[in-house]
């Protein structure tokens, strides 16, 4: 097995409710290397941050960081995250995302060479408040991924996106509900400018709450995902594209 610092990022503002079984998810990870969880919380007044302190006194196994201060907004709070990160790799389960099962770290990197990957991705199920299943997600990873393949839309889920540390850079603020999608894209470039791999996980990665940010400001986030396009892939391509996403939801309809 490859010994590899992995950084988990979770971001949190008044998640008492869901915030426990993310939490939950990292500690039972069976990874025997290190393991680093940053907390980034934007001063909840719930329990959020008990929680969270009753967990890093609990778990010794992982090196836990809390962050608890005001933000402005995910992104900001990621980007906090991304400048305490220590791991080679870096991953992001906010409040409610937990990894697939127990061993998913363990079966990512077991018996794998890394040294020369720049990317970890995967698949992702979607989950209720209670974290049962409720379906596959609807876009589903290539084998081969590139940076142009997001000209298909958000082809991986931000949760089961695994970057080097070191190919990140901060997310965009000027974008409210889709840095991710911009994020990924840029990673991605660098990625392949570095000459580096992509690891494709045959088994699911994470677990996502079907009720983000992005899902809560659907038309919102899809005016900034079509800027987003003409800005990495010009403005006829992302036009045509967005001609063939409407020819395949009227098809799929019938």
């Amino acid at each position: 097995m490859n010994e590899f610092y992995i950084t988990v990022i979770t971001a949190t503002y008044n998640a008492e409710a869901t915030l426990l079984r993310t939490l939950t998810s990292v500690e039972n990870q069976t990874y025997v290397h290190h393991i680093q969880h940053i907390i980034v919380d934007g001063a909840s007044s719930d329990a959020t941050l008990t929680m969270a302190k009753a967990y890093k006194a609990r778990n010794t196994s992982h090196d836990i960081l809390i962050q608890s201060e005001p933000d402005k907004g995910l992104y900001d709070a990621l980007n906090k995250g991304l400048r305490l990160a220590k791991g080679t790799f870096v991953c992001f389960l906010n409040a409610g995302d937990t990894f697939h099962d127990q061993h998913t770290i363990e079966n990512i990197f077991a018996n794998q060479d890394f040294s020369n990957v720049g990317i970890i991705y995967g698949d992702t199920d979607i989950v209720d408040n209670e974290g049962h299943f409720l379906h596959k997600r609807r876009l589903s990873p290539p084998k081969n991924l590139t940076w142009k393949s997001f000209r298909q839309g958000m082809l991986v889920c931000h949760q089961s996106f695994i970057p080097r540390l070191d190919l990140c850079k901060d997310y965009d603020m000027h974008y409210r509900f889709s840095a991710d999608f911009d994020w990924c894209i840029q990673v991605m470039k660098e990625c392949e400018t570095q000459s580096l791999t992509k690891y494709f996980a045959t088994n699911t990665i994470t677990n996502y709450l079907n009720i983000g940010m992005t899902t809560q400001n659907h038309t919102a986030s899809l005016k900034e995902r079509f800027f987003i396009m003409v800005k990495h892939y010009g403005l006829i391509s992302t036009i045509i594209y967005h001609i063939w996403f409407v020819i395949r939801q009227i098809v799929q309809r019938h």
